[in-house]
């Protein structure tokens, strides 16, 4: 029985919402086919936040973990391919720290790769109509900064990681100029990942780059 350890992060930039920390409160504890679902929230503070994912890996133990956050602007489920070694934030994080063009850590290589199966995660999520696609900008805001940070502290671990970014709810864009989605198909789509990356130890081949 596999162990997925998902987090999501708290509200931030004034919201009073997060999608990624809503769809993190319904997962925590779920069943999925080989394996079990265990979930932690994240402070949207620089340093803290990978002090935070750290020390939930330390109690559960994960085979996998997935580090999910909102993305604005985007409309669909984007696993992210890489995390660069760079802090270069447009707004405050949530204890007002502006970090700008600053190293994440200044011992680390330039950039990490996800070691999740990202393309057979996007494929299961495209399967069950769920619209989904690669990422190669994970930015330069807490999101990178946490997705980079695990990275690191897992660099000789046999455990996965990855992050996950995705759209903002309904309630977040009551204008209609923001794309969407549902809290419930985000849900259902952070459940189909953990199980693609349950059924996926090696990663299927497809074309899903981008020319710029």
């Amino acid at each position: 029985m596999k162990k997925i350890l998902i987090t999501g992060f708290e509200p931030f930039g004034g919201e009073n919402v997060n999608p990624a920390l809503e769809a993190v409160t319904k997962l925590e504890g779920l069943a999925i086919n080989g394996g079990e679902i265990v979930t932690c929230s994240v402070p949207v503070v620089y340093r803290k936040s990978i002090e935070a994912v750290i020390k939930a890996i330390k109690l559960h133990q994960p085979d996998y973990v997935i580090t999910v956050g909102q993305a604005a602007g985007r409309a669909a489920i984007t696993p992210e391919r890489v995390a660069i070694n760079v802090d270069d934030y447009r707004i405050k994080d949530n204890e007002g720290n502006q970090i700008v063009d600053e190293l994440i850590n200044e011992n680390g290589p330039s950039a990490y790769f996800s070691t999740l199966p990202i393309k057979a995660i996007v494929k299961s999520l495209q399967d069950k109509g769920i619209p989904a696609q690669v990422s190669n900008t994970a930015g330069t805001y807490v999101c990178n900064h946490l997705f980079y940070g695990i990275q690191h502290f897992l660099k000789d671990s046999h455990i996965g990681h990855g992050f996950i970014h995705i759209p903002l709810l309904p309630i977040q864009a009551p204008e209609g100029n923001q794309p969407t989605l549902s809290l419930d198909l985000i849900v259902e789509g952070l459940k189909v990942a953990a199980q693609a990356v349950i059924d996926n130890e090696i990663d299927i081949a497809f074309s899903s780059g981008s020319i710029c």
